[in-house]
């Protein structure tokens, strides 16, 4: 494994384990690919650092299990914000 990919998978990890950060996040704050960091920490990282893989396998299986809670909220926000705008404006609106 070339240097520059050895560094690039150690700085990935452990942004997400002190952050608890996501794949998306973790992708968007390094400017690269979703699979770029999902490729580097589940396969790249166990031949590096086996107890920072688990670490960090920990972290992306709890993000799994709660990303349905966190698109909830996110439509949630999403109309909220909506009937927010809507009030505002003096529209038609009705609250259920």
């Amino acid at each position: 494994m070339r240097d520059y990919i050895q560094k690039r998978v150690l700085d990935l990890s452990y942004y997400i384990a002190g952050e608890n950060a996501t794949v998306r996040q973790t992708a968007k704050h390094f400017g690269v690919s979703k699979s770029t960091v999902h490729k580097d920490v589940t396969e790249r990282l166990p031949l590096l650092n086996r107890a920072l893989a688990r670490e960090v396998k920990q972290i992306l299986e709890l993000n799994k299990a709660e990303r349905h809670i966190r698109g909830g909220e996110a439509t949630r926000k999403k109309y909220r914000d909506r009937l927010e705008k809507l009030s505002k404006k003096g529209g038609n609106c009705r609250r259920t």
